[in-house]
């Protein structure tokens, strides 16, 4: 018998998706999570995973779940990280 593990083949684990039926949970437990997901994350647009997981997972009662915080937090963070300038400044 197989175990429902969520509508989302970019989190084949279940993880986001448990994190949402777990009582209690707190942002710091959220994060762990989180990261434990991003590091088995497939490969591809993390910014349009992110997205996704919103897409599935913030609306009704789950706007104000820690794990929507923690997935909006990756999603800013996302957005700055490919602005952010690389290497080190060029001699004129």
């Amino acid at each position: 018998m197989a175990v429902y593990k969520g509508n989302l083949d970019i989190d084949p684990r279940g993880m986001i998706y448990e994190s949402y039926r777990i009582e209690n949970v707190t942002i710091e437990d959220c994060r762990m999570i989180f990261l434990d997901w991003a590091l088995g994350a497939p490969e591809g647009d993390m910014n349009a995973h992110l997205h996704e997981l919103l897409a599935e997972y913030e609306a009704g009662n789950a706007a104000d779940h820690p794990m929507t915080q923690v997935i909006k937090g990756g999603l800013k963070t996302s957005d700055t990280a490919g602005k952010r300038r690389r290497g080190r400044r060029c001699a004129p």
